[in-house]
């Protein structure tokens, strides 16, 4: 008799099955409804509520097979149901969710004799470089006001003039403690200093048609939350985490552009790749791109080469970190890659940065002059304890092109 009925039940349509479940929640109990309904017994009852919860028909939580397995057993008590799930037949179709910030650390499989796939586990950790680039974008510039008014240089400037701005090896995030390197050094400071020193030396540069903000590389300290160089693995002292950091960075980029606004018609934004920065200076690339969409005044330049190039009349600049191509290799490599720059121009710069120390390694007889450049801020406790000396310092030099380089402005950064 059993058999009868658990087979007649199996052959319910879904609507059938339906009214059941409406009668048990009407009246809370498998018991309450048979009392109710004439003709129909507790058993009957609760089979027909069974069979809805393994058919899935009844929409609460818990009844909802989890990824990988389906409901296999249903039991229904006098609070509600509560079911049982064992792995599904067909599991190859599911694809397993992994969050952003984790990356799959293995794989374990459940087979059954037949070497059929019958589950998959997969097992994840957290990468702690990963980095929430939503996150940074949109907690980065929540206080930072532009001017509310546009921005128009004063006078009449001279289209002959170039203004390069070397923003190079500011390695935001880095930390400092006084009594290991003479000096602190933190993202506060940073920020400040790099700040106050940015508007000083672009106050004191000439008008000039264009200007260069020519990001040398090295923007940031560290690239993720592991706080090691990419190619070397070298450990850094590091103040926060790696989007603290880049929000710092892109602020004073963007004061950097804005106070070269006020001087100049146009101005040209190079963003270079550093040892320390490969990913976020294409990060910090992309931002300003966006940032200045709508100043028609601003060009970012969106070539990830790592050696840049431009030339105006006679005069031919280049630039590169220094961590890949080394001083002396420029001169043939920028007459090799930019050759027909290089036949139309008689005065040729060079600037290479990354050993934070000036230094020049060629004259003017070889066709190219080629220099490195300060870094506006101390020096890390690795390089204080090799021995590195090196002055703290921004500048922009002045070209015109006829002539060459016309003039210089040097603002030291005298403590932190």
């Amino acid at each position: 008799m059993a058999t009868a009925i658990s087979a007649r039940i199996k052959a319910m349509e879904n609507d059938e099955l339906m009214k059941m479940v409406e009668l048990w929640r009407e009246h809370g109990t498998c018991r309450a409804v048979a009392a109710a309904v004439e003709g129909l017994t507790f058993g009957e009852v609760q089979r027909q509520i069974r069979e809805a919860a393994l058919r899935g028909l009844i929409p609460f939580e818990g009844q909802k097979a989890a990824p990988g397995f389906k409901i296999t057993k249903a039991t229904v008590g006098p609070t509600g149901v509560t079911t049982q799930q064992k792995p599904a037949e067909n599991p190859e179709k599911l694809e397993p969710t992994v969050r952003k910030d984790h990356y799959v650390q293995r794989v374990s499989t459940l087979k059954n004799a037949n070497g059929e796939k019958m589950a998959q586990w997969v097992i994840t950790h957290q990468d702690k470089g990963a980095v929430d680039w939503e996150a940074i974008f949109e907690n980065a510039f929540k206080n930072y006001e532009r001017p509310p008014f546009n921005i128009t240089p004063v006078g009449t400037a001279d289209e002959h003039k170039i203004n390069l701005f070397p923003c190079n090896d500011w390695h935001v995030n880095m930390l400092c403690w006084k009594r290991e390197v003479a000096v602190n050094w933190d993202l506060k400071i940073a920020e400040k200093v790099l700040g106050d020193t940015i508007d000083a030396t672009v106050a004191r540069c000439p008008r000039a048609k264009l200007g260069v903000v020519l990001g040398g590389g090295d923007l940031m300290h560290n690239d993720d939350n592991t706080n090691r160089t990419a190619k070397s693995h070298n450990l850094l002292d590091c103040d926060g985490r790696f989007e603290k950091g880049l929000e710092v960075a892109q602020r004073l980029k963007i004061r950097a552009i804005d106070a070269m606004l006020f001087k100049h018609d146009e101005v040209l934004v190079v963003v270079l790749k550093g040892n320390h920065d490969e990913q976020a200076s294409i990060a910090i690339k992309h931002y300003l791109k966006a940032w200045y969409r709508d100043e028609p005044r601003v060009k970012i330049e969106m070539s990830s080469a790592l050696l840049w190039e431009y030339d105006q009349g006679k005069v031919l600049l280049a630039a590169t970190h220094g961590h890949a191509m080394k001083m002396r290799q420029l001169p043939q490599i920028v007459a090799d890659r930019f050759s027909e720059a290089w036949g139309r121009t008689k005065k040729r710069y060079a600037h290479t940065f990354h050993v934070h120390h000036k230094d020049l390694v060629t004259s003017e007889g070889g066709g190219i002059i080629v220099e490195s450049h300060q870094a506006p801020i101390p020096q890390d406790a690795w390089h204080y304890g090799e021995g590195f000396l090196s002055g703290r310092s921004m500048q922009i030099i002045t070209y015109d092109d006829r002539y060459g380089e016309t003039g210089r402005v040097t603002e030291a950064v005298m403590d932190g």
